[in-house]
C-alpha cells in the first residue's frame, strides 16, 4: 500500500479464511513456482491485475492455459493503466476483456468482452470499481464458456492497439490553458 505496510489483498484474505492455499511469490524466475504448479496441476490459471508477464512455463502448463481479465476493450489500452487512460482520453465507452494469455503484454486472443458507457462526470476510481464488478462477472462467464467448450477466441488487431502506460506524479499538474474538456478529463482521470 501507499504507507509501505505489507497488507494482504482481499482475495488472499478470503482464500485463507476458506482454507484455500495461497501462493504469493516475490518472483517466478527461481523455479519455485513451477514446483507448486506440478503439485497443484491446475486446469486453468486466472490472472487479474497482476502487473507482470508470466513466464512461458506458467502460460503453457495448465490444460486450458492462463486467462486474464483486463480493464479495457482490447486491443485498445494494453498496459498498466487502461481505466485511467480511458478517462483521461475522454473515451465514451470502457469495458473489460477476458483473454487467453500469451508471451506478450496483453496481446493474447480475446475471449469475451463487455462494454459500458462512461458517465460524463465519472472518475477513473468510480469506473475502476464498476469495471471490477463487471470483470468478476465476465470471469465467471468465461470460465463457464470454457467448461462448456463454447469459447471462440478472436485474435487482436495489433494495428488498433494502444498502450496505457503507468501514471506518475508529473501528470498531476493541470494546464488551465487547455480546452475545458481536457481539464475536465484530467481531473476525472
Amino acid at each position: 500500500g501507499r504507507k509501505a505496510i505489507l497488507t494482504p489483498p482481499p482475495v488472499k484474505v478470503v482464500a485463507e479464511n476458506a482454507g484455500i492455499p495461497v501462493f504469493q511469490p516475490n518472483t517466478l524466475k527461481d523455479g519455485a513456482g513451477v514446483k507448486i504448479l506440478e503439485e497443484l496441476n491446475p486446469d486453468i490459471i486466472v490472472v487479474v491485475a497482476y502487473g507482470k508477464i508470466l513466464p512461458s512455463d506458467f502460460l503453457h502448463f495448465p490444460k486450458y492455459g492462463c486467462i486474464n481479465i483486463h480493464g479495457s476493450i482490447l486491443p485498445k489500452y494494453r498496459g498498466a493503466a487502461p481505466i485511467q487512460r480511458c478517462v483521461l482520453d475522454g473515451e465514451k465507452y470502457a469495458g473489460v476483456t477476458s483473454m487467453q494469455m500469451d508471451e506478450g503484454l496483453d496481446t493474447g486472443d480475446m475471449l469475451l468482452v463487455e462494454k459500458t458507457e462512461i458517465g460524463e462526470n465519472e472518475t477513473s476510481g468510480e469506473l475502476f470499481d464498476r469495471l471490477g464488478v463487471m470483470g468478476a462477472d465476465l470471469l465467471i462467464k468465461t470460465l463457464v464458456a470454457i467448461e462448456n467448450n463454447d469459447i471462440h477466441p478472436v485474435k487482436q488487431d495489433d494495428s488498433q492497439s494502444t498502450y496505457a502506460s503507468m501514471l506518475d506524479k508529473t501528470m498531476c499538474n493541470i494546464d488551465w490553458n487547455a480546452p475545458a474538456a481536457v481539464v475536465h478529463n484530467t481531473i476525472r482521470g
